[in-house]
C-alpha cells in the first residue's frame, strides 16, 4: 500500500498537483467502526486497498478474523489493519517504513481509542523489524507494485512466527499472473479487479514441520 523510499509526490495523476500535506480519505466498511473515515497523506506509492476488494477479502476471512492476531505489512493508510480490528481481530501489528505514515497510523489508533494496534516503523524486508513474539494468524501483504518485492517477501513471511494454519493475503499488480510461494502455502482464493490481483493462501505443516 505504500512505497518504502518513494514518498515524495502523489501517485495518482489527479493528485499530481495536490498541495503539500494534502490528505485522501477512505471509510472502514464493516464491524464496530463501520463508516468511520480514515484520512491519509497523498504520497507517491500510497495505494489504499479499494473498498470492493476489502469487502471481498473480509468475506473470505469472515470465519477467521474474530480474535485473530494479524500482521499488516506495508500498512500505508491502515485500511486493512484497522478493518481487521473493526471486525473483531484481537491484535494487529501495522508495519511501514515511512515515518509520516506511521505518525498517521498512530493518530488513527488514538482517535479510535484502541490499544490493540501496534505501529512498527521499519523496513518490512528486514527481519529485525518483524520481531514479534506472538503467533500470527493472518498476514496482509500489499507491497508497492512493480518493484519485485514479493520474491523476497513471501519466503520471509513464511519464516515468521506464524500459526500452522496461518492465512496470508497477497496483493499485487494484475499482470503478475503467478507467484513463487513456499511449498506449504495453498491457494484458497484468487480474484482481480482493475489493475489489482489479490490472493488468499493458507499455510500448512509439512511432515510435522512448519
Amino acid at each position: 500500500m505504500n512505497s518504502e523510499t518513494h514518498f515524495v509526490t502523489p501517485i495518482n495523476p489527479k493528485h499530481k498537483h495536490a498541495p503539500k500535506n494534502a490528505l485522501g480519505e477512505l471509510r472502514l466498511i464493516g464491524g464496530q467502526w463501520k463508516r468511520t473515515k480514515l484520512s491519509f497523506p497523498l504520497l507517491q506509492g500510497l495505494r489504499p486497498t479499494p473498498s470492493r476488494i476489502r469487502e471481498t477479502l473480509f468475506n473470505w476471512l469472515a470465519s477467521d478474523i474474530t480474535r485473530s492476531k494479524c500482521l499488516d505489512l506495508f500498512a500505508g493508510s491502515g485500511a486493512l489493519g484497522f478493518e481487521a480490528l473493526s471486525r473483531g481481530a484481537q491484535k494487529v501489528w501495522l508495519v511501514d517504513e515511512s515515518k509520516i505514515i506511521c505518525q498517521n497510523l498512530t493518530q488513527h489508533a488514538e482517535r479510535l481509542a484502541t490499544t490493540q494496534a501496534t505501529i512498527m516503523c521499519g523496513d518490512a524486508l528486514q527481519p529485525k523489524t518483524l520481531a514479534i513474539d506472538d503467533v500470527i494468524d493472518i498476514v496482509f501483504c500489499d507491497p508497492p507494485f512493480n518493484q519485485g518485492y514479493l520474491n523476497t517477501l513471501l519466503p520471509a513471511i513464511d519464516s515468521l512466527n506464524l500459526a500452522d494454519d496461518a492465512l496470508i493475503y497477497v496483493e499485487s499488480e494484475k499482470k503478475l499472473s503467478s507467484l513463487e510461494c513456499p511449498a506449504n502455502w495453498h491457494l484458497l482464493k484468487e480474484k482481480s479487479a482493475g489493475d489489482v490481483r489479490y490472493r488468499l493462501y493458507q499455510r500448512h505443516t509439512i511432515q510435522g514441520k512448519t
